[in-house]
């Protein structure tokens, strides 16, 4: 290849010493953008120390029935804090706010459509979500994101509207606990649906929505989790070890089917909302579930497909070991 003599240096024919400086300049603009975008980007990590100290305390045990606000989508859904509500004591009441694969974003941003929102909140437990967690009435706060958890974290700043949710609640009440409501994926997804319950709550929900808050605000108040996607691996993992139970035999029997029977893949039917709403009540009140009733009824006052007496205790039992196995539960072992 012929080249340029310039001084000591030696350039190929197409790169002049004028073209070098530019190209010199392009690299280091380019590298610039690409270390502001990953320090926009990254998630933002607190200190080891202030996670543990964030959970090293539990939750102070509720010593009533408590008032609670459900913000989330159809995986929160009408009958599943209806049946927490036939759980819990008597005096514990509810409201919602929900949408169609609605994200905290979404919820959080008035210029920003919630798809389903007529639909969702047409029945009385409804309440606008901004002026009932800034009311400071409620004792306890669930928040869930939208699935797919990646895109949440990816398209929405799942870990931000935590944060700006959760800070809402904790300075409209000292008393407030605010939860994150673990949620779960489509049962045909390619990683595996159990594989991936194991391995989303840290690189997911742990790792980029709920250290956030603590990275920002503090350990001092921190979120607690709601493990229903764990309760549901345990279970299942339980349930199809036996071969089945009751009118259990697989994972598929927890979720719903279309009106022409086909599985729907993601949103859990009267037996998984069941399983859902013991895993709130042992959180929520720091009980153990084992003997609660198994007959509930839904939202709308018709009875919901019971699970069988044996099935029941399993469910209750496992929530039970998830519930008090994790500390960010804020549930004491």
């Amino acid at each position: 290849m012929r080249a340029i003599v310039h001084g000591n240096l030696s350039y190929p024919t197409f790169l002049t010493p004028r073209r070098a400086l530019r190209l010199a300049a392009a690299v280091v603009i380019a590298l610039t953008l690409a270390y502001s975008y990953w320090t926009w980007t990254r998630p933002l990590v607190p200190d080891a120390a202030d996670v543990e100290r964030a959970y090293a305390t539990p939750v102070t045990v509720p010593k009533g029935p408590l008032q609670v606000f459900h913000l989330g989508h159809s995986l929160v859904g009408r009958d599943m804090p209806a049946m927490l509500a036939q759980l819990a004591p008597p005096g514990h009441d509810y409201r919602s706010q929900l949408g169609w694969g609605t994200s905290k974003k979404e919820h959080w941003e008035p210029d920003l459509p919630i798809n389903g929102f007529d639909v969702e909140n047409d029945h009385p437990k409804y309440r606008d979500a901004k002026q009932a967690i800034g009311s400071g009435e409620y004792g306890a706060v669930v928040l869930t994101e939208m699935v797919e958890i990646r895109d949440a974290i990816k398209y929405y700043d799942s870990g931000k509207y935590l944060n700006q949710w959760a800070t809402l609640a904790r300075d409209a009440a000292p008393h407030t606990q605010v939860y994150l409501y673990e949620t779960w994926h489509n049962l045909n997804d390619p990683e595996g649906w159990l594989e991936r319950l194991d391995i989303d709550l840290l690189r997911y929900w742990e790792d980029r929505i709920l250290l956030h808050d603590i990275a920002i605000s503090g350990p001092d108040r921190p979120v607690h989790i709601r493990p229903a996607g764990q309760v549901m691996a345990h279970f299942v993992r339980a349930v199809e070890a036996r071969g089945g139970v009751d009118n259990i035999r697989t994972r598929e029997d927890l979720f719903a089917r279309t009106p022409t029977g086909e599985l729907d893949p993601i949103h859990i039917n009267d037996l998984g909302a069941y399983l859902v709403a013991l895993t709130h009540y042992a959180v929520l009140y720091h009980r153990s579930p084992v003997g609660l009733p198994y007959q509930l009824t839904r939202a709308d006052g018709t009875p919901a497909i019971a699970p069988g007496p044996q099935v029941a205790l399993l469910m209750q039992d496992s929530v039970w070991q998830v519930v008090t196995n994790y500390a960010k539960t804020g549930v004491a072992p």
